[in-house]
């Protein structure tokens, strides 16, 4: 079992910046990736970004053609905390930000690929 447990949501004005960070506790977190998703009112639940790492430590990262250039994600393995930095925010970044672990090798771009979701931090971007 892993839970996670997200923070830094708010409120900022479009063109802002924003740090959310996911807190894991459980079984072992460096061997699993994680990703970050989010879900806006009325929308499905979209994939934001993804990171994983392999036996010599190389990490991957991915994100969605949406956020990519102004969001960045990492992990920290000894503190066992994933971090999503946002910048350049939009009204349409507007959601309910979840972080998300999954067992297997390789990133996750699609949320059935996760066993383990912590409960959401919400952002909001103001224009």
């Amino acid at each position: 079992q892993v839970q996670l447990v997200e923070s830094g949501g708010g409120l900022v004005q479009a063109g802002g910046s924003l740090r959310l960070s996911c807190a894991a506790s459980g079984r072992t977190f460096s061997a699993y990736g994680m990703g970050w998703f989010r879900q806006a009112p009325g929308k499905e639940r979209e994939f934001v970004a993804a990171i994983t790492w392999n036996n010599d430590y190389t990490t991957y990262a991915d994100y969605a053609g949406s956020v990519k250039g102004r969001f960045t994600i990492s992990r920290d393995n000894a503190k066992n905390t994933v971090y999503l930095q946002m910048n350049s925010l939009k009204p349409e970044d507007t959601a309910v930000y979840y972080c998300a672990a999954h067992p297997d090798c390789g990133l996750g771009y699609t949320g059935s690929e996760y066993d383990y979701w912590g409960q959401g931090t919400q952002v909001t971007v103001s224009s």
